[in-house]
């Protein structure tokens, strides 16, 4: 009995509160310790390596920007470009043709009224010099007609 005292008395010297709040102690101090190397060691290496981040980043924009780039229809953007050139080329022919028929109109009028104050061989002298100068008009609107187009 007197062993079994000795060994309850060493037992509670051993594992008393005190000694198992300073074991806690110690064993949040360690770990303490260890976090805080490794947090001080992440910031050491982030300011080796401050731009790592950035430039992965960076990579990562300008692959998405190849891709979308690689992905536009270049070849359909300047079929659309060449059509609506040409739909304008003939609207300017189409207004120049209409201004042409405009002013043959305008000389045939003209003509027409003074007529009467022409004698006929005057007035068909007239025709044929109003003749010429159309088919002149027509032959100088096909030559600007085959320069633009080539």
């Amino acid at each position: 009995m007197a062993m079994e005292k000795e060994q309850q008395q060493w037992w509670k010297k051993r594992f008393s509160f005190k000694n198992a709040t300073i074991a806690v102690c110690l064993f949040n101090l360690i770990t303490a310790i260890i976090l805080l190397q490794g947090f001080l060691s992440a910031a050491s290496n982030r300011k080796f390596y401050p731009n790592y981040a950035n430039s992965v980043n960076l990579r990562y924009k300008k692959e998405s920007e190849e891709l979308r780039r690689s992905m536009e229809p270049v070849e359909l953007i300047k079929r659309v470009r060449e059509i609506e050139q040409e739909g304008r080329l003939e609207q300017g022919i189409v207004q120049q043709q209409k201004d042409t028929k405009q002013t043959a109109a305008v000389d045939v009028m003209m003509r027409l009224n003074n007529f009467r104050s022409y004698s006929d061989n005057d007035s068909l002298k007239a025709l044929e010099e109003w003749r010429k100068r159309k088919m002149e008009r027509a032959r100088q609107r096909m030559g600007k007609n085959a320069t633009t187009a080539s």
